[in-house]
């Protein structure tokens, strides 16, 4: 806003104040949308990890129940090693490491989560200072 005159009609001086405002206020609006914007990508990154490695946790669990039958069927045969144990053995050791590769999964994406800060941080910086602002012009 221009300079203000002892002669400007204070109408016009509170219209100017107004305009100001108002055009400060929607930029602040386009920066709060631009910083949400920023830290909800942010967490999505973190939901992706989590649910890829949910996936794999539920694939993990269908190779555990899987290794459980054939292990019930190795008990109910009591005699020697045969194929159906080899078979039980072998989905244990899969059900194992996918439940492990599912545990590193899930673990990164909670921290990537849990290291989403939601503030807005430099909307509410900006806003202090345009509070300042408009008080030193009332």
């Amino acid at each position: 806003m221009a300079k203000a005159n002892e002669n400007t009609p204070l109408s016009e001086l509170i219209g100017g104040l107004l305009s100001d405002v108002t055009g400060l206020l929607r930029k602040e609006i386009d920066l709060a949308k631009t910083e949400v914007s920023e830290k909800v990508k942010k967490a999505l990154s973190g939901v992706e990890f989590l649910m890829i490695g949910l996936v794999l946790a539920i694939g993990a669990v269908g190779v555990l129940l899987s290794a459980l039958v054939s292990g019930l069927a190795v008990v109910l045969s009591r005699y020697g090693i045969s194929e159906v144990s080899a078979n039980a053995l072998a989905a244990v050791i899969v059900g194992l490491v996918i439940g492990a590769i599912a545990w590193l999964l899930i673990a990164r994406g909670v921290t990537a989560l849990r290291g989403t800060e939601l503030t807005l941080d430099r909307t509410t910086a900006s806003l202090r200072r345009d509070a300042e602002i408009v008080k030193e012009k009332v």
